[in-house]
């Protein structure tokens, strides 16, 4: 279990989704599939002139609203992400500097698969609790990608979060702990020159999602002596619709406390920030008093665990948009704009 040296906290947090979409019954149609079998409604996908640095802006600009915090007094900003717009050169530079943060800070960019967001999360309360920095923040942002006709392609969406972790006595949520888990286990990667990613298939379930999830929230509820009942709120990685219900009903918690937060049904799995912008959809609606256990997923494979209780602060939430407002501001396209938009079709 993983502590800090004094009381830290989320500060403030804002989130991110483009607003086209395509419905995946569209694309079943062009690929010849069962819409039926399709596990998702729609999907968000990124404008021609977005990507996954504008979308970290956006979200970092809605944290600092919410937090009312001067983006000086940030002392990193650390960008969780696996489609970073350079293979050689930082996002969290570009985002430090959009939203006025440097040069007087730390910046670095994450790689963890659809964790590298809540791995950049450890790394700033860890940051933030040692006494090194006052504030810190952590974006998961991502416009991931599928191959045409893949399974990925139905659910790969676009999105994200930031959020500034500060002391505790300035938070909204206060962190009780967190808990790692990691193992080498190839459910999913992409080597250098491939254009889309591969996946495990049926692989990427037992010996991958669940047992890292599963274990990096047992040993978290454990070493905190708290049991599912201690929790009033639940937030799982959403690769899609079935594994985060699941995984609830593995540990024992009922599915009334995981819905807040699933958001993939309307905007698809945004990778790296799936479960940060399950997070935020919690948060929007969680009352003060309130434990949230937050469970993230990368494939690689690890998970992060954090057990959050929410505070008074909580109402800085009113101040910015909420993941809901996001999710019903929407733009319908159809496939041949969504290819255009992704790129899809190279010569």
């Amino acid at each position: 279990m993983l502590k800090t040296n004094r009381d830290v906290g989320i500060v403030g947090y804002g989130c991110y989704v483009p607003r086209f979409r395509i419905k995946t019954s569209e694309m079943a149609r062009v690929w010849g599939k069962d819409v039926e079998s399709v596990p998702i409604k729609e999907k968000s996908v990124p404008g021609n002139d977005e990507d996954a640095v504008t979308i970290g802006i956006e979200a970092a600009r809605n944290a600092l609203q919410m937090a009312s915090l001067d983006a000086r007094k940030l002392r990193a900003v650390w960008a969780g992400s696996e489609s970073k717009p350079y293979a050689v050169k930082p996002s969290s530079t570009i985002i430090a500097e959009a939203i006025g943060a440097t040069p007087e800070i730390e910046a670095a960019d994450w790689e963890f698969a659809c964790k590298a967001g809540t791995e950049a999360m450890q790394a700033c309360f860890g940051f933030v609790g040692s006494g090194m920095a006052e504030y810190a923040m952590a974006l998961g942002i991502d416009t991931a990608q599928g191959r045409p006709a893949d399974h990925l392609e139905y659910t790969a969406a676009a999105g994200g979060a930031s959020y500034i972790i500060g002391p505790a006595e300035d938070s909204l949520a206060i962190l009780e702990a967190s808990y790692s888990y990691v193992t080498d286990t190839p459910d999913f990667f992409r080597r250098q020159h491939m254009h889309y990613p591969e996946h495990g298939n049926r692989f990427t379930g037992a010996p991958a999602y669940f047992n890292h999830t599963l274990n990096a929230a047992n040993a978290l509820m454990k070493q905190l002596g708290k049991t599912p009942n201690d929790y009033d709120l639940a937030v799982f990685h959403q690769p899609n619709t079935k594994f985060p219900l699941e995984a609830a009903k593995n540990l024992g918690f009922s599915t009334e406390k995981v819905v807040p937060g699933l958001v993939i049904p309307y905007i698809g799995n945004t990778y790296s920030g799936s479960c940060l912008i399950g997070l935020a959809a919690t948060l929007d609606v969680a009352p003060p008093g309130s434990r949230i256990l937050c469970v993230s997923y990368g494939s690689g494979a690890g998970s992060d665990a954090f057990s959050f209780i929410v505070t008074d602060k909580i109402g800085r939430r009113d101040n910015v948009l909420k993941v809901k407002d996001y999710v019903e501001q929407r733009c319908e396209i159809d496939y041949a704009t969504y290819s255009r938009f992704r790129r899809k079709f190279r010569m």
